[in-house]
């Protein structure tokens, strides 16, 4: 695999007369937390669905260890995993089940998995619930439970779409230690959030992304130094707000 985790190289995707994606260039390194962020409709999760082969791009290309993502789509895929903004599982599955299932898919062997599964619910603090049915789920258990089902894998590259949404604050504290984990032993995550504190307390570099266009980037400190603020919030405000204040 290449040295570089993710290569993306100006990347355009567009819808009809919209412009999703708008000649985005990023590089990640294994290793590294990359927070990728922006308002709603901003080209965020259109990005990710690009990295994970589901869009074809309209101009530009992109890489996942080396392997451009539609020319060696199937290789791509056997990189990443994927926790998507909306959660797909079976409710009438267990928790357990669901990851089970996805590790199936990925042909982990059974021992391994059952070990896997088990070390991977201690850490994210799902012991008591992991094998009740997942209709009977909070949104923050099916937010646990989704990551866990794109890590099981044990993947290179993990895409983590909003991974934390509708999560009291101690399963959150959780999920980060997790990711924090995960980046300690070398994967390359990029995390979109619209939690600033999180992507400033989690990420080495983050990309402030509005209307498809590379705004901002670098690490939440150099930002916090060059946009005079006090955190990373006042500066995605200061940067992306002036439709909002302006009563656009």
């Amino acid at each position: 695999m290449s040295e570089t985790a993710i290569t993306i190289s100006n990347l355009v995707k567009r819808f009809d007369d919209v412009v999703a994606v708008d000649g985005l260039d990023l590089e990640i390194k294994w290793g590294e937390l990359f927070g990728l962020l922006g308002p709603n409709g901003a080209g965020k999760t259109t990005t990710l669905n690009i990295l994970n082969t589901l869009l074809e791009m309209t101009e530009g290309s992109a890489s996942v260890g080396g392997y451009d993502v539609v020319e060696d789509a199937d290789k791509v895929r056997e990189l990443i995993g994927v926790c998507p903004q909306e959660p797909s599982y079976y409710g009438f599955l267990s928790g357990r089940e669901n990851i089970e299932l996805f590790g199936d898919l990925h042909g982990v062997p059974k021992d391994v998995l059952d070990e896997r599964i088990d070390d991977l619910i201690r850490k994210i603090g799902l012991e008591d619930h992991i094998n009740r049915r997942a209709k009977e789920y909070s949104g923050g258990m099916i937010r646990r439970v989704s990551t866990l089902m794109a890590l099981v894998h044990d993947p290179k590259v993990a895409l983590l779409d909003e991974p934390t949404v509708a999560m009291d604050p101690v399963s959150r504290r959780a999920v980060w230690d997790f990711i924090r984990e995960l980046k300690d032993n070398g994967m390359a995550i990029i995390l979109t959030t619209h939690y600033m504190e999180e992507a400033e307390v989690l990420c080495d570099r983050v990309g402030i992304i509005d209307e498809g266009r590379l705004i901002a980037l670098g690490s939440p400190k150099e930002l916090m130094d060059k946009y005079e603020a006090e955190d990373l919030e006042e500066v995605f405000i200061k940067l992306t707000g002036k439709k909002l204040t302006e009563g656009v």
